[in-house]
């Protein structure tokens, strides 16, 4: 290798400059080559990724345009499609071994590209599926027409995942094309994150040797802002369920026999609106046993965040928050668990009126869980709680849907740091660790199954509108985590592990 015309030899102790940072890299372990570790090699992948930009984004709307919606088996078809593209692209990055992996439901996409065994291996994790995109008349366009309005790729799937797990399959190409990976990856997508995983369990139980890492690197997850870079070190369990509500054999006419009967919709809004207290606490008995109080300390820690209320509510159109009693907005969606209806139907909902007394009533509820309550557990206690307080007349049938465990990741490990001074150097500031309030149950799945922990290495925004109309993800985005993940793979190559 040269810099500056004169050979510098690869040795454990050869030191290097990145461009952008005011420090030396560490000495390199004992056999490890450094493929890309000089200034020109560095430059190298910054120019190849600006040279490929526009390549890069029309690949990416490419994926954004096929419907795989997981949820609903209509889109079978175009979540098979999806699958067999996205094993197209990383085979075209470099990849080997790639492969669509049939399971129960949806496949996973798997390949992987050992460059040697002694140096770290990094497992890349993503989905490939999407939420439904209802509903439909919200859309300002196309959700499965991808457009580009102010900087913003709008499309369902664009940050959430399609557009945060194809940075690293164009990442893991630039380094390709620029001396070569630092150290092994492995990367599997798959696609049933949208409904829960459960054919992922099986594939990572069968798979344990293939699977084997040092780390787990995943990018669906979101930033501060783009001038407050992040990283989320927590992400809350989920309990999913859906609940139904029965009452007369049959619909009947409001006028005959409303009032003498008990309405399902009517008893299913009132056991609902029993589930908090004034104070916005969960009224289901032991909800809250397992639930560990953050210290002041760790309260404070969490509040050096930049959160603004004012802008907050304005993004949102909302004239004030609301939530559970003693603690902050931020707090209430991250460290604090919560109980939202997510979905409510029965009786007549069509054009015009219908006077009908429904004969059943329906809602989707979730249970967003900190670390140490368990998804069973408590969807136990939903259920047995729900159906103690049906009212005489209704009968009632709650159905667990999917769920998942907590998960905190530690923030002084090799992994987080690579993560930490990657994203520094690209953003020009530290990120900040912070705790998020989504649920990826694959991440303590991870742990229990194959023993890594996983650094959430997401460069969307909370104001995505993910799962929601008008889903968005930013070009800014996009680019920034190609140019940032080859460095992550460069300083945890570099640090031994």
């Amino acid at each position: 290798m040269k810099i500056g015309g004169a050979a510098v030899p690869r040795t454990a102790t050869t030191r290097f400059w990145l461009p952008g940072t005011q420090r030396i890299l560490r000495p390199s372990p004992p056999g490890y080559l450094w493929p890309f570790q000089s200034i020109l090699a560095v430059q190298a992948i910054d120019s190849y990724i600006k040279t490929n930009e526009a390549r890069f984004i029309d690949e990416l709307l490419g994926l954004l345009r096929i419907p795989s919606v997981s949820a609903d088996p209509k889109y079978k078809a175009d979540v098979a499609r999806c699958a067999e593209a996205v094993k197209q692209r990383m085979v075209e990055a470099g990849l080997e071994k790639v492969e669509v992996c049939p399971t129960a439901g949806h496949p996973i996409v798997y390949g992987e590209r050992i460059v040697d065994p002694t140096r770290p291996t990094v497992l890349v994790y993503g989905h490939y599926d999407v939420q439904p995109p209802d509903p439909l008349d919200l859309w300002h366009s196309g959700p499965f027409d991808p457009v580009i309005k102010d900087g913003m790729i709008y499309a369902r799937g664009s940050a959430d995942d399609k557009g945060q797990f194809y940075m690293h399959v164009k990442a893991i190409e630039a380094m390709m094309k620029n001396g070569g990976l630092p150290c092994n990856v492995k990367v599997m997508i798959e696609g049933e994150e949208e409904v829960g995983s459960d054919n992922l369990g099986v594939f990572v139980k069968a798979n344990k040797d293939r699977l084997k890492a040092d780390v787990v690197l995943i990018s669906d997850t979101a930033m501060i802002a783009n001038d407050v870079p992040s990283i989320n070190t927590g992400l809350r369990g989920l309990s999913y369920v859906e609940v139904e509500v029965t009452g007369p054999n049959r619909d009947l006419h409001s006028g005959v026999y409303g009032g003498a009967v008990a309405n399902p919709i009517n008893a299913l809004c009132e056991m609902i609106a029993s589930l908090h207290d004034k104070d916005r606490r969960i009224t289901v008995p032991g909800f809250y046993e397992a639930v560990k109080e953050l210290t002041r300390a760790e309260r404070d820690a969490l509040a050096e965040a930049p959160f603004n209320e004012a802008e907050y509510k304005k993004d949102l159109a909302i004239n004030e928050v609301r939530g559970e009693k003693g603690y902050t907005s931020e707090e209430r969606s991250s460290i604090r668990p919560t109980l939202d209806v997510n979905g409510i139907w029965g009786g007549y909902i069509g054009e015009g009126a219908k006077t009908v007394l429904p004969s059943k009533a329906f809602a989707k509820i979730s249970m967003r869980l900190v670390p140490d309550q368990k998804s069973d557990a408590i969807t136990e206690l939903f259920k047995d709680h729900f159906e103690r307080i049906a009212p005489p007349g209704i009968q009632v049938v709650v159905r667990p849907h999917h769920g998942g465990e907590a998960a905190v990741t530690p923030i002084d490990s090799p992994a987080y740091q690579a993560a930490s001074k990657a994203m520094e150097e690209t953003f020009g500031k530290k990120p900040i660790p912070t705790r998020g309030g989504g649920s990826i149950p694959i991440v303590a799945l991870f742990e229990a199954e194959l023993g890594l922990k996983t650094v959430l290495f997401g460069f969307g925004l909370d104001s995505d509108n993910i799962h929601s109309p008008n889903e968005k993800y930013g070009v800014f985005n996009y680019m920034q985590g190609i140019r940032t993940i080859p460095r992550f793979f460069h300083h945890y190559a570099a640090s031994g592990r």
